[in-house]
């Protein structure tokens, strides 16, 4: 620990000596850029712990041998199990069923704050004093097709509302930035580091998909489809990163300079 503390006391001297090469200084977001974060994050934090419960229900009734169940986002589900039998035909037995209710309750909590998380958003965006970053970005961003609200607001509160001097610096924050092998005289790009923002990375390949599907016209999708359709799911998972980090750089120039990635199509007003 001394070593350590020592060579960072160094590091630290040489910084303010004016050698700016030997570290980088981080950079930390504001109480504001933080706080606009929160939204997206319980509603991401929400939508997967719904995805738990339904698929708990799910395996419950299919233990059961049930297979067909209406309403599992939502809607009248307390009527069905009145009506319900397992697979044999016999009632729903009554530890069986008070579990099912419960987590249903879950559901339809989840459901009302995932509701209340929306109504928030609108309000945050359209409101100046809520100090949430760059409002107008998102709103450029959902001009897009295969863009939606959720994704261009995420996009703006994780990513687009810092400063970014390059792609690779822009690539190195979500982590899809290749990693350095250098041995010897061999120096060649491997893998992406995955260093970066966990939550906005998959986010990005998320939109890629979606990129593949609403924008089958671009350059980018055209570009994926010649280089990886046909070639497996490995390659077709390769691809989908490799997309999305191309798919992130040119939404970043479109929210900076209004520059309509390649072939891509906007919604009509």
């Amino acid at each position: 620990d001394r070593i350590d503390a020592e060579a960072m006391i160094g590091i630290l001297k040489a910084y303010l000596g004016g050698d700016h090469s030997v570290c980088r200084l981080v950079t930390v977001p504001t109480p504001q850029e933080e706080d606009a974060r929160r939204l997206m994050r319980e509603r991401g934090d929400l939508i997967r712990e719904r995805t738990k419960i339904i698929s708990r229900i799910r395996a419950l009734f299919a233990l059961h041998g049930i297979k067909h169940l209406r309403a599992l986002k939502g809607g009248d589900w307390a009527s069905q199990l009145n009506g319900m039998q397992t697979g044999d035909g016999r009632n729903l037995d009554p530890n069986l069923r008070q579990q099912v209710s419960r987590c249903f309750e879950r559901l339809s909590l989840l459901n009302s704050q995932l509701k209340q998380i929306e109504v928030a958003r609108k309000e945050t965006l359209a409101d100046e004093t809520t100090g949430f970053p760059c409002p107008d970005k998102a709103e450029r961003l959902q001009q897009l097709r295969g863009i939606g609200a959720n994704g261009a607001t995420m996009l703006v509160a994780e990513v687009f509302c810092r400063n970014y001097s390059s792609r690779r610096h822009l690539a190195s924050f979500l982590g899809l930035a290749p990693s350095p092998y250098s041995s010897g005289g061999v120096e060649r790009d491997q893998g992406i580091s995955k260093a970066g923002n966990r939550g906005a990375r998959c986010l990005m390949v998320e939109l890629a998909w979606g990129w593949l599907r609403y924008q089958p016209n671009s350059e980018l999708a055209q570009w994926y489809r010649e280089r990886f359709k046909g070639k497996g799911k490995r390659s077709a998972k390769v691809g989908i990163v490799a997309l999305a980090r191309k798919l992130l750089i040119a939404l970043w120039r479109f929210v900076e300079t209004g520059l309509v990635p390649q072939g891509a199509e906007l919604r009509q007003a």
